[in-house]
């Protein structure tokens, strides 16, 4: 059989095409970020070039973690830095920001402790710790390069960043084989109500179980909720347990900054807790793939976007057994107009307190929501919610209930307009959730399904709420087990005209 000459080429042309996208390695990265990655044991010193040419020395003085009584998981974990002869103690990870010193903002991502009975290595940390720097003055990361993931309120609903321990779903259980720090960023949210969009211009890499040929050697993996990009720094981006993809998600399309992804959900392994999984991944100085802590990316993002005057910050969640002291901590809250001039506490047990930390003992077991108010020199206000899980030593594993609220809108709420309320209740099918709007409105019951089947597509409890004024209501939601322990959560809903 005789073929046309055009036709053997149009074929042999395809052929090579195709040849080529299974043989085409990941594209090098085009620009450089704006941080500097260092590793160091303690005593070491090294000299790092920074973004903008100047040099700086570096040295690891000195390194210090505390574990709790659960089940010996890291919740502190600091560092005594020497940068040109400056000593500065930092904080690693859990909601912590680069702070300055002399020439250079520096943080502390991650430490090799997080290492010693974990289940993962997220972080391809190889010496004992590490940390990033970046030049005093300008952003962490480029403006125009990186926004804010999900068009959703700062700490609209719970959430879980890097290096603290999960607590959903027996997370916190005394006696756990291995611990799962968690290593990216977890942002609560409505279910099926909130949009995720690109925080980056990228190269969709997979899309649900679909992935591009050549890429079996970076960190992605592809999941039937989950969409990976990449940048052109060379970071694969993780959006996770994604409710819906949009369709023009597909591997080799390109999108854009702000481009709509998905929609917040609750598949995959999520626990049961609808939220964005929300990472970043990068060659490290190991030379492996590793966690790019984002949050101070994010933070950067979510500021410029949406202009807030304060944020209260009261996070991360703790976990005691009754009658030890936790330290309900609010000093990381931010101000735009500078020092935080008034710290409230407004306690579950009927007290009040003041200070930017208070320390309290729980008498009972249970999870708690403690309110944080700050004010700040101009009067500008903000709130948020200090979780405390309180176990009981005598029946350690015996977990009392977690409850996950969310509502959506966040943004741009108007009064007398509709707002979807979700909850859903952890380790209890007992009772009732009864929410409390902060407006006089009377107390609304519920009933979620208490996470029996984790992924059940009605597993949150739905119900929704009209605020007759604007301002700005503080709405709380529990429900108690058949040993009467709480679960109880808050959100900040602000209203406008």
């Amino acid at each position: 059989m005789r073929f046309p000459a055009v036709g053997i080429s149009r074929v042999f042309s395809a052929l090579l095409a195709i040849a080529s996208v299974v043989a085409a390695p990941p594209p090098a990265p085009t620009r450089q970020p704006l941080g500097r990655t260092a590793e160091l044991n303690v005593c070491e010193t090294q000299t790092i070039a920074l973004s903008d040419g100047t040099k700086v020395r570096v040295k690891l003085v000195d390194l210090q973690e505390a574990r709790d009584a659960i089940n010996h998981s890291v919740r502190r974990a600091q560092v005594q830095v020497e940068i040109d002869g400056q000593k500065v103690t930092l904080s690693s990870g859990n909601y912590h920001l680069p702070v300055t010193v002399g020439r250079v903002r520096v943080d502390c991502p991650v430490t090799q402790g997080y290492y010693a009975n974990t289940n993962t290595d997220h972080w391809g940390l190889r010496k004992a710790a590490r940390v990033r720097l970046w030049p005093a003055r300008g952003p962490l990361i480029e403006p125009e390069s990186f926004g804010y993931p999900l068009k959703q309120r700062w700490f609209a609903s719970g959430t879980q960043m890097a290096n603290e321990p999960v607590f959903v779903n027996a997370g916190e259980a005394p006696g756990t084989q291995k611990i799962y720090y968690h290593n990216d960023l977890d942002f609560g949210g409505c279910e099926g109500l909130v949009e995720v969009i690109a925080a980056t211009d990228g190269l969709v890499v997979s899309s649900t179980a679909k992935m591009l040929p050549g890429y079996q050697d970076t960190p992605v993996r592809p999941r039937y909720d989950v969409v990976y990009l990449l940048d052109d720094r060379g970071w694969y981006y993780r959006y996770s347990h994604l409710f819906t993809i949009d369709e023009a998600i597909q591997p080799g399309a390109r999108v854009k900054q702000g481009q709509r992804i998905g929609v917040l959900g609750k598949e995959g392994a999520s626990g049961g807790w609808a939220h964005l999984h929300f990472g970043i991944k990068s060659r490290q100085p190991s030379g492996e793939w590793g966690t790019e802590e984002s949050y101070a990316f994010v933070w950067e993002a979510y500021l410029r976007e949406q202009r807030p005057a304060i944020v209260a910050v009261a996070r991360p969640h703790q976990v005691a057994l009754t009658n030890e002291p936790v330290t309900l901590d609010g000093a990381k809250s931010w101000s735009q107009a500078g020092a935080i001039t008034r710290f409230e506490w407004t306690l579950t047990d009927g007290t009040t307190a003041r200070g930017s930390t208070v320390e309290r003992r729980y008498a009972k077991p249970g999870t708690y929501s403690e309110i944080l108010k700050v004010t700040d020199p101009d009067g500008a206000v903000g709130w948020d919610f200090a979780v405390v899980q309180v176990l009981d030593p005598t029946q350690p594993k015996q977990l009392p209930p977690y409850i996950q609220a969310a509502y959506a809108p966040s943004l741009g709420v108007r009064s007398g307009a509709p707002v979807t309320f979700k909850v859903r209740s952890f380790q209890t099918t007992h009772g009732e959730e009864t929410w409390h709007f902060g407006d006089g409105t009377p107390p609304v019951q519920v009933k979620s399904d208490g996470n029996v089947k984790a992924l059940a597509k009605d597993g949150f409890a739905i119900t929704e709420h009209r605020f007759a004024h604007p301002g700005d209501y503080l709405v709380r939601v529990e429900r108690r087990n058949a040993r009467g322990e709480p679960a109880m959560a808050h959100l900040h809903v602000h209203v406008e005209r």
